[in-house]
């Protein structure tokens, strides 16, 4: 049996059109007063360029979506980043061959964010650059809270961090190495 809509139409369409009608119209009718023009900005005088009242106003900045760390190398290089911008002894140069001091920190960081403790896990004897080391970490902070993901038993995370210094007491940080 073959379905024809001349057999279908005439049955259903007197039960179904006045049902459907009054929504269509009110459909339509929502649809073409979404397509009104927009009022003119109010603060353009007549012949003046649209491009000169676009330079007037300001820019609106986007949100910086801020994303815990869910590993620790990646919560080290989010520490890293934050200490490197606010020491003025970042190197950004290219890296040299040879380093006068690599100091190695072992930092611990509360679930707030807060510095809990940092200190000097391994070094090799330079201690005007441990404490360009140990400076640099404490003037920085707050840092940004650690995720649960990453934190210890008591909500506080730890690791070790590698400052590689020049001849000249400037340093980077060894989490941001792969990024220059």
């Amino acid at each position: 049996m073959s379905f024809t809509v001349n057999r279908f139409v005439p049955r259903i369409f007197p039960r179904i059109f006045p049902r459907i009608f009054p929504m269509c119209g009110a459909t339509l009718v929502t649809l073409l007063s979404a397509c009104s023009a927009p009022e003119p900005y109010a603060g353009l005088q007549a012949g003046q360029p649209l491009a000169a009242e676009a330079a007037r106003r300001p820019v609106p900045q986007p949100a910086q979506l801020v994303v815990p760390a869910l590993t620790i190398d990646a919560y080290k290089k989010e520490f890293a980043r934050h200490v490197a911008q606010s020491s003025p002894s970042v190197l950004r140069d290219p890296l040299p061959k040879m380093f006068k001091s690599i100091v190695v920190l072992d930092v611990t960081i509360d679930p707030s964010g807060r510095l809990a403790s940092v200190k000097v896990h391994r070094s090799n004897g330079y201690k005007q650059l441990e404490n360009t080391a140990l400076l640099s970490v404490r003037h920085a902070g707050p840092f940004t809270a650690p995720s649960r993901a990453i934190r210890g038993r008591d909500g506080s995370v730890n690791f070790l961090e590698t400052f590689l210094f020049r001849d000249d007491g400037r340093f980077q940080i060894r989490s941001l190495v792969e990024d220059t």
